[in-house]
């Protein structure tokens, strides 16, 4: 199995920890002022769905224009729920980067070779999030 697969099922397995530390961190971020009061329970539940499914979201089954349905739909429920932009894609990019310092904290990149597939997954994840966030904008800012 490629450490890529074991990284993605890392984050999966740990969805509930991961979910965890990203609602502590919006819930007190000052970039993330309406996560604050926001229903706790419903905010972790979506940081949830998206670690538990990153294996999903990064597989090449999943199409550039389902992402874009799903983030697309996202940026609009977020708007009418008021949320700002700002605060939306502060909550995406908090996502992802706890998705990197769990890797980090596994200290499973210790040669080369793992170091090479670490960067590949990171590459999707970050293609991922760049086109969630985007698509986010997308819908967030449309007349619907």
């Amino acid at each position: 199995m490629f450490l890529s697969q074991k990284l993605i099922e890392l984050i999966e397995r740990n969805a509930d920890e991961l979910a965890r530390r990203w609602l502590s961190d919006v819930q007190t971020h000052v970039g993330t002022p309406t996560y604050h009061s926001y229903d706790e329970k419903e905010l972790y539940r979506r940081a949830f769905d998206v670690y538990s499914r990153l294996g999903d979201w990064l597989s090449q089954k999943t199409t550039r224009e389902e992402i874009a349905k799903v983030y697309t739909d996202m940026g609009k429920e977020r708007r009418k729920e008021g949320f700002s932009l700002s605060e939306v894609i502060q909550a995406l990019i908090t996502t992802r980067r706890h998705i990197w310092l769990k890797v980090l904290e596994e200290g499973l990149l210790d040669t080369a070779l793992q170091m090479y597939q670490a960067i590949d997954l990171i590459n999707r994840v970050v293609l991922f999030f760049d086109r969630a966030i985007y698509f986010t904008a997308v819908g967030y800012e449309s007349n619907d």
